[in-house]
């Protein structure tokens, strides 16, 4: 869908506006780069020894079931296992599965299978087993806003290690700081610490929000996010200044962000069904009756740019506004800026294409005039391409004298239109995934701005105008080339039958501000010539 919208817009712009000097009448016969300050795995904690008179290492108890521990705060409920001390399922209460009214909350990382549960810590070095179950602090945990509270899970191996999980949530905020805390009555060496993540590698057909679903890491100052499919090759493998690592879809993302250094490496692989990221701390040192902590964060939540710019690490990144981003973050900030005063996100959406129509009136207009005198001079450069049939040099000469004369610029039609390609490509990004617009009503039969229009009503009107406003647009192409470019808004139409009714709207309201501005155009071009 996305190359489709991209043909469309260049299409629109570079054909509607230039086709005839791109494709003149024939002859008769082409990131702001952060600088983050690469943090040594020697930065991480060292081996912090326990105090005089701690207490002994809880022996290990044999013979747990593993059960569920329910976390509940005001942005969501999650759902832990002692199996593994891991996620098994987050529901968030902010968004909903779908625009239908009574629709369920949106669940992420559901998983039935203890295996696939998430944040699963994995250290061969403890002799850890895969099917470990911990004993928890608490069965169940409420976290009004405001508070802060945390959450324990403790495994003790027969050798006397302990590995203690210590979850510390936020009663307003998505974001969950986790301890894993490794000590020793031996003391060890060389432990490394690691969290799995597993994310089914198939995604939900029909539904818009999986036109975005892997895995993505920032690594090395580069946000890298291998396609599903490509991973079936080989595992993609990180090392270098790790800030964070996850999975996510359009709008929604999981993962985890390091904290001084605490990421040493990332592996992504793609088998069984499931894109499994596995990730590594830095190797730990324990002395006898001594403790090694690996602090880290977790993100499950929205991809909202304020809320993911708030966790730090330049998470935000984590969004793909393509090569445009520096224009479509500022978009977004004013769709929002717009909203609060609103309500309304397609409102905002209009707001912002009437600021945009008026920034680029100036250049409009020049182009606007540059074709209109251009088409006055069709007449005469027929009649030098007819003279110099036989002689292309001779014709180009003549045609630029006779531009001289006249003083036009044939690329004054084209390039005005030019310097907007970056901002409809900015705007579209911004809509195309911003998850503000998800399930956003906006009036009538339209409840949901990021899903098409279920009547196509939008779209035929979009393709009504742009015939018309196609129609009101000079042209030097010859009758055959005219009836060619006829076509176009039908092709557009049926292309943006399925498209975003947000994205529609923006195109619908843009060719209905463009018609009005050619009529202002020609009415003060006409009485100019009248003058």
């Amino acid at each position: 869908m996305e190359k489709r919208a991209l043909i469309a817009v260049v299409l629109s712009i570079a054909v509607l506006y230039g086709y005839s000097l791109i494709f003149p009448t024939p002859k008769p016969t082409a990131p702001v780069k952060s600088v983050q300050k690469q943090v040594s795995s020697a930065s991480i904690a060292p081996a912090v020894p326990l105090p005089a008179k701690a207490p002994e290492l809880a022996a290990p108890v044999a013979g747990l079931a593993a059960k569920d521990v329910t976390v509940e705060t005001d942005t969501y409920t999650a759902v832990f296992s002692t199996a593994g001390g891991a996620l098994r399922k987050i529901v968030l209460k902010q968004y909903k599965e779908s625009a239908v009214a009574g629709s369920k909350q949106e669940t992420l990382l559901t998983e039935n299978d203890p295996a696939n549960y998430n944040f699963k810590t994995v250290a061969p070095a403890m002799e850890l087993p895969a099917a470990a179950v911990f004993s928890a602090s608490a069965d169940t945990l409420k976290v009004a806003k405001g508070e802060r509270k945390a959450l324990t899970f403790v495994w003790t191996s027969p050798q006397g290690n302990q590995l203690r999980k210590v979850f510390t949530f936020d009663g307003d905020g998505y974001a969950i700081d986790l301890e894993q805390q490794v000590s020793s009555r031996s003391g060890l060496k060389d432990v490394v610490v690691g969290l799995q993540l597993r994310n089914k590698a198939d995604s939900t057909a029909g539904e818009s929000r999986y036109e975005v679903h892997g895995p993505v890491t920032l690594a090395d100052d580069t946000v890298d996010a291998p396609k599903i499919k490509d991973l079936l090759k080989g595992a993609k493998q990180y090392s270098k200044n790790i800030l964070w690592t996850g999975f996510g879809d359009k709008y929604f993302f999981s993962g985890v962000l390091a904290k001084e250094g605490s990421i040493a490496a990332v592996t992504v692989t793609n088998s069984n069904g499931y894109v499994e990221t596995a990730i590594s701390s830095p190797p730990l040192n324990v002395p006898p009756g001594g403790t090694a902590v690996v602090a880290d964060k977790i993100f499950v939540g929205p991809k909202a740019l304020d809320i993911l710019r708030a966790q730090g690490s330049r998470l935000e990144a984590a969004i793909d506004l393509g090569w445009f981003s520096m224009l479509a973050k500022p978009l977004l900030h004013a769709l929002k800026f717009f909203y609060e005063y609103t309500h309304n996100y397609g409102v905002a959406i209009i707001i912002i294409t009437i600021i945009l129509k008026l920034v680029f009136f100036p250049l409009t207009h020049k182009s606007y005039k540059s074709m209109k005198e251009m088409q006055k001079l069709q007449p005469k450069m027929t009649e030098l391409r007819e003279k110099f049939k036989n002689d292309r040099d001779a014709m180009n000469k003549a045609i630029m004298e006779l531009y001289q004369t006249h003083k036009v610029n044939p690329l004054g039609g084209c390039l005005p239109m030019l310097v907007q390609i970056p901002v409809f490509f900015a705007l579209y990004k911004a809509l195309m995934f911003s998850i503000e617009l998800r399930h956003a009503p906006f009036m009538l039969w339209i409840t949901d701005l990021s899903g098409k229009d279920p009547y196509y009503v939008t779209p035929i009107i979009m393709g009504v105008t742009m015939f018309i406003q196609q129609k009101m647009t000079p042209t030097n192409m010859d009758p055959m080339q005219a009836k060619i470019m006829l076509a176009l808004p039908v092709v557009f139409t049926f292309m943006f039958l399925n498209f975003p009714s947000g994205l529609v709207l923006y195109w619908l309201v843009n060719n209905i501000l463009t018609i009005a501005q050619q009529m202002y155009i020609n009415k003060s071009l006409h009485e100019a010539e009248a003058k």
